[in-house]
């Protein structure tokens, strides 16, 4: 790789570290040619320390390794991207990231949802919008989801972010409900698309 360290009188570029699985930042720390030499040569993130003027190679005191799936540079050739697999939280804190977010996919919650629409199916609730789905059966649903298609379809020829994004999100929970009304998941769909895929 061509990474240049010699844009900083200290030869320090900054490194982005990025769960390879969830997407999500999960910190930002600098290397040198020394630390990214060893980072590549032993697959853990190993960094620089500003304070300590020492490599440290993160999870080496907490366990919390940070194992390198992959490792690409900016257009400048003087940052660094590394999607890695974490052993645990990153944050010295304790937090799964150092800007104190969750590190879930945005899939978790829509396994979440899925699990609460399948529940009001065998469980009802009372009042529950989902429950007056079910109970008006599957005709009325899939006719909710082709609405709401169409509307999605209208916001799409739009520039409204909003409406757009809000019309998609009535459509996947419509969609949701619809599966769980003929008795299948999202795993069931996603098996058939796996199965396309190779």
């Amino acid at each position: 790789m061509n990474i240049d360290f010699t844009k900083t009188t200290d030869g320090l570029i900054p490194a982005i570290i990025q769960d390879s699985h969830t997407q999500v930042v999960l910190m930002l720390g600098y290397m040198n040619k020394e630390s990214f030499e060893k980072t590549v040569a032993t697959k853990k993130v190993t960094f620089y320390s500003r304070s300590r003027k020492t490599l440290w190679t993160k999870g080496e005191t907490s366990g919390n390794f940070l194992h390198v799936v992959s490792i690409l540079v900016d257009c400048d050739n003087d940052t660094i991207l590394i999607k890695a697999r974490p052993d645990g939280p990153t944050c010295h804190t304790g937090n799964d990231t150092c800007f104190n977010e969750t590190n879930t996919p945005a899939i978790d919650f829509l396994q979440y949802l899925e699990n609460v629409i399948q529940t009001r199916k065998k469980q009802p609730v009372e009042g529950s919008y989902t429950n007056k789905l079910f109970e008006k059966g599957v005709n009325k649903i899939a006719q909710k989801v082709g609405e709401e298609a169409v509307e999605l379809i209208i916001e799409a020829k739009d520039t409204n972010e909003e409406l757009f994004l809000g019309e998609a999100a009535d459509l996947m929970y419509h969609y949701l409900v619809l599966l769980a009304q003929k008795g299948y998941s999202l795993k069931d769909v996603t098996q058939v698309l796996e199965k396309r895929h190779k």
